[in-house]
């Protein structure tokens, strides 16, 4: 009988760690023919030179973290994982870059994928994709600030094709309703646990002033506020964005807790009417989102767990392998 007790044990121990520790780790190849040691005898030292390229420019900008996966997630949300919005627009093709909703990109994301590139050229030429840099970098960032560290699979091509009129209608707005998100989330491939999980990156990062505006000024013929929105909150944030004087380069943290650090506080200041942006504090009251919003604000490794799965996925959303794309030299420019 004690055997069998033991025995019962060990299973439910075995169960749980695969419970823990799955969303960390994946198989060695997946269905996209992404591979963990892709690089290995190509370019064996490509996590290293990422991540000392990384740590360098964290340490001169901590706002590249929240900016790198901004970028990374547009990205990945308009013709796929494939670094097409680091294309440079030329004479005869307006670039994704340049889409209006891709202007406010910020320059310190963009820096650090050229300079894990230009390092990898070095020693790699040729090698390895500006999108798996993308991928890696955005990883090692966003666990220098906190989050739980996960293992990138590799193996994705560049794109071929950059064009900024594809980008509208692809990327979530703030003004967009849950199920507009849920929408555009599921035609991504991604689930509404994946979206509201994702959605928790905006525990770092900024927003500029136009993009939440219409909340604390002349919001509708009833309320000159945004109702959900805490009202000391609002006028500090009147304050910051001075309707007479409005500045479009003013930039305000979407987590006005804890701005600089990965945690579960921005679930928690959407419970309190804390959410900077419409898109974000509509999680916290429509009833196909709060409960998953609850759930992430009352654990944090639950927030974790779920932010890593939702991140792996992302990263594979269209990718491009074997013929279907190129190894780009230089980041900002097709081979050919």
């Amino acid at each position: 009988m004690a055997k069998v007790s033991f025995s019962l044990l060990f299973a439910f121990y075995f169960l749980f760690l695969q419970w823990v520790l799955v969303p960390y780790t994946a198989t060695a190849y997946n269905a996209s023919g992404l591979s963990y040691d892709f690089y290995e005898k190509s370019c064996p030292n490509v996590e290293r030179i990422i991540h000392n390229v990384v740590s360098q420019k964290f340490t001169e900008a901590f706002s590249t973290a929240g900016g790198a996966l901004r970028i990374f997630f547009h990205d990945c949300f308009v013709e796929g994982c494939d670094a097409s919005v680091l294309i440079a627009s030329s004479k005869t093709n307006k670039a994704e870059r340049d889409a209006e909703i891709n202007l406010s990109l910020p320059g310190d994301g963009y820096e650090v994928f050229f300079r894990a590139k230009r390092a990898l050229e070095l020693q790699c030429p040729g090698v390895v994709s500006c999108t798996d840099v993308m991928a890696i970098a955005t990883r090692d960032l966003l666990n220098l600030v906190g989050a739980p560290r996960w293992e990138v699979l590799k193996g994705r091509r560049d794109g071929l094709v950059s064009k900024a009129s594809r980008v509208a209608g692809n990327i979530p707005e703030p003004t967009q309703t849950v199920s507009e998100l849920i929408s555009l989330f599921k035609s991504k491939g991604l689930s509404v646990l994946d979206m509201v999980a994702l959605s928790g990156g905006h525990t770092i990062g900024f927003s500029h002033c136009d993009q939440f505006m219409s909340r604390i000024y002349s919001f509708n013929k009833t309320f000159d506020i945004d109702p959900t929105m805490d009202k000391d909150y609002a006028q500090m944030l009147q304050e910051s964005c001075p309707e007479k004087t409005f500045d479009r380069n003013i930039v305000l943290p979407n987590d006005v807790s804890t701005p600089q650090a990965f945690d579960n506080a921005y679930y928690n200041n959407l419970q309190k009417g804390l959410g900077l942006l419409s898109s974000d504090q509509i999680l916290a009251l429509d009833p196909t989102t709060q409960g998953y919003v609850n759930s992430m604000a009352e654990n944090q490794q639950v927030f974790f767990r779920h932010f890593v799965r939702a991140m792996i996925k992302l990263g594979e959303i269209g990718v491009k392998t074997g013929s279907n794309g190129e190894i780009r030299r230089d980041c900002g420019v097709f081979n050919s």
